[in-house]
């Protein structure tokens, strides 16, 4: 029994409101929105983070400079650690998360857009009240405000206050992103995609969304405590009145930490989609990978208390965290070995996104060996506190957030905005910024373990042997400045004057390349049927195949006399 046809409704496009772009992002539900505007606010927050970076190294160029007052170097330091992490690394990451994954995984939205818009208008929020602080007081207490620095009796204005309050509100939004992103790839994947054939990246963002719902109702409990102690006469961190200044840190270190771990893991996960793209090859071992990064993210935040290494913690505590930090080794390696085993084995195509994932590896590796130094218990007591701990931090975050957070803008930039971005300046400023990282920060190596340099100090003395270090070290900073400017020029100018790409420029393998670019409000017309990792390949062989077989002759169809 033939049905009745049912009528479709077809439409051409719909009518332009005449609203300004920017009140459509402030007020748009749409996962791509939103991730443009995490993104593209991001980056400005690297250009705030590099200039509050350079001002700190000029003071530091020469011994017993007055170039910043005490108080004005501390303010530039809290400013610095806040606006990297949570609103430059954190951000650019959860963003290219949120505006990736869902076209990877082949869904038309997000499971809770609502949910998501709010975490972007937190973060808004929090970025406000983190530099309208500089209206009246910004925080003192530096990059992460130890107890009981943040106590009254020793900074009585409002500066921790704003820096909680902007913190707070960014991490509330993270939470909320990761939710909806996390229930979106749980439940919204194409017809086929099992988890075992779920993209890499977008893997990475499930074991990402699950960290930072781990790790930010933990600073939020810790910010929580901090306001109450502050505000309302809580003993919280209060050492002699039933408190204790290590939960602070325990709390805080549990979140950077996971943070770490969760710029490093999408770091790797973007270069593992890149490497395998330009190699022309699928990944050495996917399998591995996936659990490798999975791994990373339960043991790294495992190792909270290597930060606490010189802290007052029991024996035990500590080599239980150098056995977390080590142990690291193993899922670290076998992705190192996994990429390199990939590019080794294929026709590489030395495009832009390429360099900056290859500098991404080399960077993030000499940072890791520098922490594997600083978890040793008898080598932390000695190098903790110095510029050695801070080149080892800086080496693999600027590897992952900047080099890796690069290479991802560069390869899924046509993605969304249909052009690519110039190539001989994305070469340029790749080289640069290389320069850059290895004369900023291999002399602090130096600074640190030859003289024991110490972290955050405002000066150093001239007869402490230190002022050629520091020097080269704000050198390279004006380099590495010069190279990050040139990526952002690049980017502003590319958007609208780049170069073409059409709808998948790259011959990527992930559904995201299956989709128009920039795509449309519901991503896809069609969902493909996924039948392996790998959907674009089938996707291509089946149109080849269809085709040949349009163009067969048609006496092949003949009867034979």
């Amino acid at each position: 029994m033939s049905e009745t046809p049912h009528p479709e409704l077809v439409v051409d496009g719909f009518p332009k409101k005449g609203r300004p772009r920017w009140i459509e992002l402030a007020t748009s539900a749409d996962h791509k929105d939103i991730g443009r505007v995490l993104i593209c606010g991001s980056l400005g927050f690297l250009f705030l983070a590099a200039v509050e970076m350079i001002l700190m190294r000029l003071q530091l160029a020469a011994p017993e400079n007055s170039f910043l007052s005490p108080v004005g170097f501390n303010r530039l330091l809290s400013e610095y650690g806040a606006t990297a992490i949570f609103f430059f690394a954190l951000p650019l990451v959860l963003g290219l998360f949120y505006y990736v994954a869902p076209l990877q995984i082949g869904a038309r939205g997000t499971a809770l857009p609502r949910l998501g818009q709010i975490g972007m208008g937190l973060w808004v929020a929090g970025a406000t009240a983190l530099y309208a602080s500089f209206l009246f007081t910004p925080s003192e207490a530096g990059i992460n405000p130890l107890a009981p620095l943040t106590e009254l009796a020793f900074l009585s204005n409002n500066g921790v206050d704003a820096w909680a309050t902007a913190t707070g509100l960014a991490t509330l939004g993270f939470v909320f992103i990761a939710i909806d992103l996390l229930t979106t790839i749980r439940n919204m994947r194409a017809p086929g995609m099992a988890w075992r054939r779920v993209p890499i990246f977008a893997w990475a963002a499930a074991v990402g969304s699950w960290l930072m719902l781990f790790i930010g109702p933990v600073l939020l409990a810790a910010l929580t405590m901090l306001m109450i102690d502050r505000n309302y006469d809580g003993v919280f961190f209060a050492d002699g009145s039933g408190g204790a200044p290590l939960l602070w840190q325990h709390l805080s270190w549990i979140f950077y930490s996971g943070a770490y771990m969760l710029i490093l893991i999408f770091a790797l996960a973007a270069i593992a989609e890149i490497v395998s793209v330009f190699a022309a090859r699928p990944l050495f071992n996917r399998g591995v990978v996936m659990g490798s990064l999975a791994a990373i993210a339960v043991l790294g935040t495992l190792a909270w208390m290597q930060n606490m290494l010189t802290a007052p913690i029991g024996i035990g505590w500590m080599y239980f965290a150098m056995l977390m930090s080590l142990a690291l080794i193993v899922p670290f390696g076998l992705i190192f070995f996994n990429l390199i085993a990939t590019m080794l084995g294929g026709a590489l195509r030395m495009r832009a996104p390429l360099l900056f994932a290859i500098g991404a590896i080399s960077a993030i590796s000499i940072g890791l060996a520098g922490e594997i130094e600083q978890s040793m218990v008898g080598a932390a007591w000695q190098l903790k506190n110095t510029t050695d701990a801070t080149a080892s931090t800086h080496f693999a975050l600027v590897g992952g957030a900047v080099f890796g957070g690069f290479a991802a803008l560069h390869y899924w930039f046509p993605k969304m905005t249909g052009r690519t971005m110039g190539e001989s300046l994305a070469r340029i400023s790749f080289w640069t910024m290389a320069v850059g990282v290895v004369v900023t920060f291999v002399p602090l190596f130096f600074a640190g373990a030859e003289e024991g340099q110490v972290i955050d100090a405002y000066k150093f003395f001239g007869h402490t042997g230190v002022n050629a270090y520091n020097l080269i070290a704000t050198i390279g900073a004006f380099v590495l400045f010069a190279g990050i400017v040139m990526t952002l020029v690049n980017a502003i100018a590319s958007r609208e004057g780049g170069p073409d790409a059409g709808h998948d420029p790259w011959g990527g393998e992930t559904l995201e390349w299956f989709t128009l670019s920039p795509p449309e409000p519901h991503n896809f017309d069609v969902l493909p049927d996924v039948r392996s990792a790998r959907p674009m390949r089938d996707i291509r062989a089946a149109i080849a195949y269809r085709s040949a077989r349009a163009e067969a002759p048609a006496r092949e169809s003949q009867p034979v006399a």
